[in-house]
This record gives structure tokens, sequence and C-alpha cells, in this order.
């Protein structure tokens, strides 16, 4: 997997509270960002005296990425990021755009960094389709069921198949209907996906190269080689002034 280009926007404080006079978000509260917002901060519309680095990370599996994704956009998948949430963060700072198929995803991505620190992570609204749907410009690739499309078509599937087996097999088949009925009500109410982690694991999910903490999270730009660079600037451009005095 080639590594993508990091993007130059604008600074995430043009959609959250001013700096000054102003508090944080809290770390529980969702910070949302319209596709549109995000189009715009990509091409470049906003005053250059708020512009920026800051990062995209698309924490779908390798196969979706693979599928579209935003340009310049890191493929960062949700087990993976979890699973070094801490060096993600360290990498980060609060240049992050977090971006899945609907949000709920990037939403559950937030919170992990919130938890390590990373209060201002912004989650795009309607993920990759959504920005897409926006005008955004997207890279697509091999055409595959994105795995939130995957789980609605494996439960109805069971949930038909419980009922119909309770018809004409056994009234006990039913259970599966009812089993599907709770699985799904306790994924909305804890926000996670236990059948969609298990699709996630099957083959026709899993892309040629899989992100590994080396070639993700490694990739991400770093937060302190930035700014080492950034005063390697500063005092360059010091100089230059003094030689000119």
């Amino acid at each position: 997997m080639s590594t993508p280009t990091p993007v130059t926007s604008l600074a995430a404080t043009s959609s959250t509270p001013a700096a000054s006079g102003s508090a944080t978000p809290a770390a529980g509260a969702i910070t949302a960002l319209a596709p549109e917002e995000l189009r715009s901060w990509i091409t470049g519309q906003h005053d250059q005296d708020e512009q920026q680095d800051f990062v995209v990370i698309d924490v779908r599996s390798a196969a979706e990425f693979e599928s579209v994704h935003i340009p310049g956009s890191y493929n960062v998948p949700l087990p993976l990021l979890s699973e070094h949430t801490d060096e993600v963060a360290s990498r980060l700072g609060s240049r992050v755009v977090l971006a899945c198929q609907s949000g709920v995803r990037a939403e559950q991505a937030r919170q992990r960094l919130a938890a390590s620190g990373i209060s201002t992570a912004h989650v795009l609204t309607g993920g990759v389709p959504g920005y897409a749907a926006a005008g955004g410009d997207v890279v697509r690739g091999k055409a595959r069921w994105d795995l939130e499309r995957q789980v609605r078509m494996v439960a109805g599937s069971l949930v038909i198949a419980g009922l119909a087996g309770g018809r004409f097999v056994s009234p006990k088949v039913r259970t599966i209907a009812g089993v599907i009925g709770t699985g799904l009500t306790f994924s909305a109410a804890t926000n996670t996906c236990a059948m969609g982690k298990a699709l996630s694991a099957m083959p026709w999910n899993k892309a040629a190269q899989e992100p590994t903490r080396e070639s993700a999270i490694l990739s991400l730009p770093s937060t302190t080689a930035q700014k080492a660079q950034a005063a390697n600037t500063a005092d360059s451009t010091a100089d230059e002034r003094a030689g000119v005095a």
C-alpha cells in the first residue's frame, strides 16, 4: 500500500469555538464536520490566515478503503487504531478528521482518541459516501459491499430464516429472530457491532496488503517532527533577516 500524501487545509477552529474566551469541546461531545466544510478545507477556500495542516484518517477496513477513499487520507482501520490509540494520538495532536462509511466507526475512533487526550477530533458527517455526494473528489477502486451493508444483509437474512423456520420447521427456530433483534438493540445501545467485527475478518473483506502498525500508523505525520521543522524554518528566517540587517 502506497503512503498517501497529507492534505493541507484550514484549521478546525473554523467549525469549533474560538480559542479566546471559549472552552474546548468536551471529550464526550461529537464534533461533527459537514462534508461540504471538509471539501472547502481541502480545496483551500478559507482565509489563508487560518490555514494549517490537518490529517484525514479513514477508519474503515482496508478493502473498503480500496473501494473508495478521500485522496490524501490515511487508512487506519478501527481495530488497529483501538490497539495503538495512544501511539496514534501522540502523532496526531488535534489535527484530525475521522471518516468511515456513515460516521459510526469514526465516532468510536473519536471516543478512543478523546480518552488519549485528543478532544477536538472531527467526525465526518455521512462518511466517505457523504463526502462524494457533496461533490468531493474520491479515489475509486474495486467495488465491494461495505461492512454496514453486509451487516444489514446478514441480520435481515437470519431474521427471515428464523421466521420461516418457525413456521415450517419448528416454533423454536423463531428464537433466531429474537437473538438477532437483541443483538441489534445491544449494538445500538453500546455503539458497537460484533457482527461487523466478525464479518471484517472474512476473506472477501481482506485487502491484498492489510494495514499494520508499520505501514499505517508510522506513516502518519508526526506532530513532533512537524514542530521541529517549523522551528528550523523560523530559525532560518530569523538568520536571513539578521543577515540582511
